[in-house]
């Protein structure tokens, strides 16, 4: 076997779906994993201290479809109400299964073990330290630094096993103690590492009540971690249930793009045991969306067979680009591309196009393009009655193209048997249609590598993120190095469920490196704005969630949770409000310090409640000030910006 094959037992197949087993783990009387469905939690934003605002807000969140709930316990004292917490709800009758979510204090985490149901501990801040100091360690001061954790750590499984108490294990990417990068860097292997090491603790213990997470800001680094943590727990005979989550997703629609790109495509391989949805917005908004996540699962089994995979030609566990040759601007070293279809609408005049980016102005007769405008136009057998804008490439049926073919922008779109039956081509850029039944037949082999043609994928399967995977590996096998563009058609779907199914299906592929554009169809779904607009956002929004294409500023924003010194909502949105027109800036926006500096790893600037109406400010990892008073943190950041050199005026982009 070679490397490849030995590495792509992370889940049961990569053809067949088949929800990956793990342990049964008895949380108050809702056992997760095993062949219980996947649960859905989510965590109170209440003081702690509250008692009956956090009881309500808890009742509201179970109305909503939260299985578990998750409770803050920064300090003994949040720990010990807990219980106060805890009897409330049952003399309301509400039997819910309490979480304690600990970070920096064993002693809160140990206390809150005898009184709810299951504590989540952070491997990076519990008994270890960040403080972003670069050491080398020897193996023996590695190993004394082991031992000190065990010492820390061990009082708290005791008393989970005394009192039955369930534990998550969660390592985020933003939090990895120094010891851990010292060692591996800042990678996904330290993430694995990092909740393993404490793990191992617990099997020396004879303690098995455990539930492991690796939650990421960053999809790629997410989808990657917990991969690995999977296939490390195979290779020591482990099999521990699966809490799913992108952190810091920010809110609104990004963020459920966002959590779809990386819940959903660990899903679709069968991975994930219990989800939570991180929205900046009240909690009880993230169960609906965990729950349309988990329920498209339901007898996935039954899909169309897809051919089984040997071997696969590239590493799962690291991103890399497949490698495609560039026809006139699609492929090779450029961004991956959008489709808008226009082959149902006729266009009548220049507003038509508002919806897809491109903006008329016949006062100076010319388009004004916004920064997420579609790059193609697939017309069918329709045609624009006026002049196109000149950044975007229309595309027709074959037969009506070669009517326009002196057009230089105009290119012809053919499915695969008309491509090789047709004697009229573009001499520079064909579409070519076809599915995975196109694989084996002779017509393939005469478009393979022709330096004219993209590819255009598509699938009907049930499975279809698989399928069309499948396509890619053997595109690879065979050295076939043609650009491909992901297409899917969704029907009869709401506006939510069609965001998020179709960020699953076309982010699995782009987070490994598949794809060099998108092509997303809709018939018969419900949207709040027109389909064409939704569609054209949507896919933006999946490109910028998967790291493929950047667009738009990206906020990095937490969920608010007990610790959070602002309202994060408001500030969220007023920070959105000053900087939505920065593209590519990427703002972390943080409630406490807890989720500040390291959580938000992959943020350029950084906005964190270090105290009562005060901030504190970052670039990057950075401190840059201290204790900025609330009302005036926001134009400080604007300043830092300012300072940068990244500030546009916004009249500028406007104009």
């Amino acid at each position: 076997m070679n490397k490849i094959e030995k590495i792509k037992n992370y889940c049961n197949s990569l053809t067949k779906y088949s929800r990956y087993k793990t342990r049964e783990v008895n949380i108050g009387g809702i056992p997760l994993g095993g062949n219980n469905p996947i649960r859905i939690q989510s965590m109170t934003t209440t003081n702690t201290m509250d008692t009956i605002a956090t009881v309500e807000q808890t009742i509201r969140m179970v109305n909503a479809g939260c299985e578990y709930v998750r409770i803050t316990a920064p300090s003994l004292k949040d720990a010990q109400n807990l219980e106060n917490i805890k009897k409330e709800l049952r003399l309301r009758g509400y039997d819910v299964p309490l979480i304690a979510d600990i970070h920096f204090t064993p002693n809160a985490a140990e206390l809150a073990a005898r009184i709810v149901e299951k504590v989540r501990v952070n491997p990076g801040n519990y008994a270890d330290k960040k403080k972003f100091e670069t050491i080398e360690y020897t193996d023996d001061a590695y190993n004394t630094e082991l031992e000190r954790i065990r010492k820390k750590f061990t009082p708290l499984v005791k008393i989970c096993k005394e009192y039955g108490t369930a534990m998550r294990i969660g390592t985020n990417h933003g939090s990895l103690s120094d010891r851990i990068m010292g060692r591996y860097g800042d990678t996904p292997l330290g993430m694995v590492e990092s909740a393993l090491e404490f793990v191992r603790i617990c099997e020396e213990m004879d303690y098995h009540n455990i539930v492991l997470s690796m939650k990421a800001s960053n999809t790629q680094v997410m989808v990657q971690a917990y991969r690995l943590l999977v296939q490390k727990m195979n290779e020591e005979g482990m099999n521990y249930p699966l809490h799913l989550g992108v952190t810091e997703a920010g809110d609104g629609e990004d963020a459920r793009i966002k959590s779809a790109v990386g819940i959903g495509t660990l899903l679709e391989d069968g991975l994930g045991d219990t989800i939570r949805v991180s929205l900046t917005e009240e909690p009880e908004a993230e169960a609906p969306v965990a729950k349309d996540l988990a329920d498209r699962y339901y007898n996935r089994e039954n899909h169309k067979p897809i051919i089984p995979v040997d071997s696969i030609p590239k590493s799962p566990y690291e991103f890399s680009k497949r490698k495609s040759f560039e026809v006139n601007g699609i492929g090779g070293d450029n961004p991956p591309v959008v489709f808008a279809d226009y082959s149902s609408t006729e266009i009548k005049d220049y507003t038509d196009l508002k919806l897809i980016g491109y903006n008329y102005s016949a006062k100076l007769d010319k388009w004004n393009t916004s920064d997420i405008a579609s790059d193609l136009l697939y017309l069918g057998n329709n045609k624009l009655p006026f002049d196109q804008p000149n950044n975007l490439k229309t595309v027709y049926n074959y037969v009506v193209w070669h009517e326009l073919s002196n057009d230089n922008r105009a290119f012809p779109f053919f499915t695969l048997s008309d491509f090789v039956e047709s004697e009229i081509k573009s001499g520079i850029l064909n579409f070519v249609q076809f599915s995975i039944d196109d694989l084996g037949s002779p017509n393939f082999k005469l478009v393979a590598n022709d330096k004219t043609v993209v590819i255009i994928l598509t699938t009907d399967n049930k499975h279809g993120m698989a399928e069309q995977r499948r396509v890619f590996f053997e595109l690879m096998n065979s050295q076939i190095e043609n650009p491909v563009i992901i297409k899917r058609k969704y029907t009869e779907l709401n506006e939510d469920k069609f965001r998020l199914y179709s960020a699953t299906d076309f982010g699995g592929l782009l987070i490994d490196g598949f794809g060099d554009g998108v092509w997303i169809e809709a018939e018969n779904v419900n949207t709040e704005s027109h389909i064409k607009e939704s569609i054209n956002r949507i896919s933006f929004g999946i490109l910028q969630a998967s790291r493929a294409r950047i667009s738009k500023t990206e906020y990095i924003a937490c969920p608010s949770c007990g610790r959070t010194l602002f309202d994060l909502v408001i500030v969220t949105n007023q920070i959105r409000k000053r900087t939505e027109h920065l593209k590519g800036v990427k703002i972390g926006i943080m409630g406490c310090i807890v989720n500040g500096p390291g959580e938000m790893a992959d943020a350029d600037y950084g906005y964190v409640g270090s105290g009562v109406g005060k901030i504190t400010l970052y670039r990057g990892q950075n401190v840059i000030k201290k204790s900025v008073p609330s009302e005036n943190a926001v134009n400080e950041l604007i300043e830092l910006i300012k300072e940068d050199g990244n500030w546009i005026d916004p009249k500028i982009v406007e104009d």
